[in-house]
C-alpha cells in the first residue's frame, strides 16, 4: 500500500495511491458536493463520471477546476475545496442545469426529496442568468415508473443501477450533444423493453426524471366512494422500513401504529400479507416435495431445481431473459397475488360483498408489484385480484397527508380471517427468507418430525451469491439464493452451463431483498441501513408464538373450508399461474 501525503484547506493528511480528491476530502469531514457521483459501498461499486461538475475544487499549480470525484490525488497535492472562483463555478453550473430544467417543483413527485432543488438551495441560486432553448421528451408511463426526461440531469446513476448492478441493459445514454438523454433502446417505452420494473433505477435518479407510478390519488377516491369495501394487506419488509420517514431509526418496528394509522385513515380491513406469505409456503413447499419426490424416484423428466416465484421484478427477468428456463420456476403466484385471489373469493364470501365491489390496496416495498397487479392474467373478467398497490413511500405520504405522524399512535393489532401469520412469513422481507421459511415447512411434512431449530443460519447472510446445503433428516438439499439481478444471473448462467446443481434456489431482485425494494425509503446504498432493517425482520420472527406456516391456524381453516389441500384443483386455479416468453417482444418499435 503507498501512501500519498496531500493537503486539502491547509490539513495534512496521507491517503491511499488511487484515491480521489472527493474521498480524501470526505475523510476528514469536508463534504464537497456532487450529483452525478454515487457510491454503493455494499456492492463496491462507485459511479464517478464527472459529468455534472458541481465537485469541483482549486488544485495548486492546475489552471483550470478539477472534479474531485474523477481527479486522483499525487504526492504533494494541494487542494482547496470552497475558495470564491470554486464557489461561483459551482453557482454557474447549477444556474446552466436548470436553464434546461422545468420549473414544475410544487407539483413535482420529488419535491422535498430531490437532490438538485437541494444543491440549487445550499448554493443559494435564486436567479438564473442564462435563458435559452430547453430540450423535452415523450413523457414515458408505465404501470409502475414515470420517466420524465425533461427533468433528466444527465448524472446517469440509473444507468449504473441498470446494466452494472442488475444487469438488464434497459436504459443507456443516446443521442448526442442538446440531444442526449438516457433511455431505452430506439427511445422505446418501458414496456417495449426488457425492463423488470424492480425501481432501483428511480431509488438513485437525484431528481423526478424517475419516479413511482403513484397510485394514492386512486386510493383516496376509493376510500371516498360509500358504495367500496376497501381492504388493505401490508409486506412484511414494510413495517421495518416505514419509521424511517417519520424521523424513526433504521430497523424501527412499527407493525401496531401501521395497522392504527391505515384504519384512521379509512380502510374497512387491515390485512397481513404474511398471511399470504404462509400460504405461498404452503403450495411452494408442497410443489418442491412433488418434484423432489419425482426426481429421488428416478423421473428424468422432472424439473429442478425449483426457484422461487414471490418476487416479480424476478419473474420480469428471466421472462425476458432466460425464458427457455420459464418451466423451472414455481408456478405458485407472489403473495401479494395469493391474498388478491383469496380475498375476492373466499373473504368476499364472508364479508358478503361482491367482487367489483371489493377494493384491494397492498402496500408493498416493490415498484414491480405495480406492474404485477396489473398483468392480465391475475384479473377475472377485467377486474383485477389486486386493485392497487401502492409502495411504502406513498403511504408515509398518505399518512402525512391525513394523520401527520405515527409515532403517538397506539399499537393495534391486523383484523381476524387473513391477518394472522407466522415468523417464517416475516422472513420473507430479507434475503433468504422465502426459501428458510419452505425449509421450516417442507422438513416437518417430508420428514414427520419435528423441527426444534426453526433458524436455518446457513441461509442467511448478505453475499450476493450464496449456498447451503439444508439436512432433512440425511436427504442433503442443495441450496443456491441470489439477490440483486446482476447475481440472479450469475446464478441463471451458472445452472444452464450446467456447472451448478442445485434442489431450490431463492431469487429476489432487490439488493437485500424486499428491505431494500425499490418503493423503501431511500438508503442511497447504505448497507447498515439495510442491516437493520434485516436485524428487525429477525427480531420480529423470534417474537412471534407460531413460526412455521404449516402451523398458521388460519391457514389451516383456509384449506379446510375452502381450498381443500394444497395444490389441490381449486388451489392451482386460484393460486398459480404461468409464465411467458417475452424476449421475441424486446426491442420492437411500438
Amino acid at each position: 500500500m503507498t501512501l500519498i501525503n496531500i493537503k486539502i484547506n491547509g490539513k495534512e493528511l496521507q491517503v491511499e495511491a488511487g484515491t480521489t480528491v472527493h474521498q480524501a476530502a470526505k475523510k476528514i469531514g469536508i463534504e464537497i458536493p456532487t450529483l452525478c457521483y454515487m457510491n454503493l459501498h455494499d456492492l463496491n461499486i462507485e459511479h464517478n463520471p464527472g459529468g455534472c461538475r458541481i465537485c469541483v475544487v482549486e488544485i495548486a499549480g492546475r489552471k483550470n477546476l478539477a472534479p474531485a470525484c474523477v481527479t486522483k490525488v499525487w504526492e504533494g497535492m494541494e487542494v482547496k475545496t470552497h475558495t470564491m472562483r470554486v464557489l461561483n463555478a459551482r453557482r454557474t453550473v447549477m444556474e446552466l442545469i436548470l436553464s434546461d430544467h422545468p420549473f414544475e417543483c410544487l407539483t413535482c413527485a420529488k419535491n422535498g426529496t430531490c437532490d438538485l432543488q437541494k444543491l440549487a438551495q445550499d448554493l443559494g441560486v435564486r436567479e438564473i442568468h442564462y435563458q435559452g432553448e430547453q430540450s423535452h421528451y415523450k413523457e414515458d408511463r408505465s404501470p409502475a415508473i414515470i420517466r420524465d426526461m425533461d427533468k433528466c440531469i444527465m448524472c446517469r446513476r440509473c444507468e449504473t443501477m441498470c446494466n452494472t448492478v442488475q444487469t438488464c441493459g434497459v436504459l443507456s445514454g443516446i443521442n448526442r450533444g442538446f440531444d442526449s438523454v438516457v433511455a431505452p433502446a430506439f427511445e422505446q417505452d418501458l414496456v417495449q423493453s426488457p425492463c423488470t420494473f424492480c425501481g432501483q433505477c428511480v431509488a438513485v435518479c437525484p431528481t423526478g426524471a424517475l419516479t413511482e407510478h403513484d397510485a394514492t390519488n386512486k386510493v383516496i377516491r376509493a376510500l371516498a366512494d360509500p358504495k367500496k369495501t376497501v381492504i388493505v394487506q401490508t409486506a412484511p419488509a414494510v413495517r421495518v422500513a416505514l419509521g424511517e420517514e417519520f424521523g424513526m431509526e433504521p430497523g424501527t418496528i412499527v407493525t401496531g401504529k401501521m395497522v392504527s394509522a391505515l384504519r384512521r385513515i379509512g380502510f374497512d380491513r387491515v390485512f397481513d400479507t404474511d398471511f399470504a406469505a404462509d400460504l405461498t409456503i404452503m403450495e411452494e413447499g408442497t410443489e418442491l416435495l412433488g418434484r423432489l419426490s419425482k426426481h429421488l424416484a428416478g423421473d428424468k423428466d422432472v424439473k429442478l431445481p425449483i426457484l422461487t416465484s414471490c418476487c416479480p421484478g424476478w419473474v420480469n427477468f428471466f421472462e425476458h431473459q432466460f425464458p427457455e428456463m420459464k418451466e423451472i420456476p414455481s408456478t405458485a403466484k407472489s403473495p401479494q397475488q395469493m391474498f388478491g385471489a383469496i380475498a375476492k373469493t373466499y373473504m368476499a364470501d364472508k364479508l358478503g360483498v361482491k367482487r367489483e365491489d371489493l377494493v384491494v390496496v397492498s402496500v408493498m416495498p416493490c415498484l414491480a408489484k405495480k406492474y404485477e397487479a396489473q398483468r392480465e392474467e391475475f384479473a377475472v373478467n377485467g377486474n383485477p385480484d389486486v386493485d392497487y398497490s401502492i409502495s411504502t413511500r406513498e403511504l408515509a405520504h398518505l399518512i402525512k397527508q391525513s394523520l401527520g405522524d405515527i409515532k403517538e399512535l397506539p399499537d393495534e393489532d391486523f383484523d381476524s380471517l387473513m391477518g394472522q401469520s407466522t415468523g417464517a412469513a416475516v422472513i420473507f422481507g430479507n434475503t433468504g427468507g422465502v426459501i428458510e421459511a419452505a425449509c421450516r415447512t417442507a422438513y416437518e411434512i417430508y420428514t414427520g418430525k419435528k423441527l426444534e431449530k426453526v433458524e436455518f443460519e446457513q441461509l442467511r447472510g448478505f453475499d450476493g451469491v450464496r449456498s447451503a446445503v439444508v439436512d432433512f433428516d440425511g436427504l442433503k438439499l442443495n441450496i443456491g439464493i441470489a439477490h440483486g439481478l446482476g447475481n440472479a444471473r450469475k446464478l441463471l448462467e451458472c445452472i444452464k452451463n450446467g456447472e451448478c446443481e442445485f434442489h431450490a434456489i431463492e431469487i429476489m431482485a432487490c439488493p437485500g431483498g424486499c428491505i431494500g425494494g425499490g418503493g423503501q425509503p431511500l438508503h442511497h446504498g447504505n448497507s447498515d441501513i439495510l442491516k437493520a432493517r434485516a436485524a428487525a425482520i429477525y427480531r420480529e420472527d423470534v417474537g412471534k408464538a407460531v413460526r412455521k406456516s404449516h402451523e398458521n391456524p388460519e391457514i389451516v381453516k383456509l384449506y379446510e373450508e375452502f381450498l381443500g389441500q394444497p395444490m389441490s384443483e381449486k388451489a392451482h386455479h386460484l393460486l398459480h399461474t404461468k409464465y411467458f416468453d417475452k424476449k421475441k417482444k424486446t426491442y420492437i418499435e411500438k
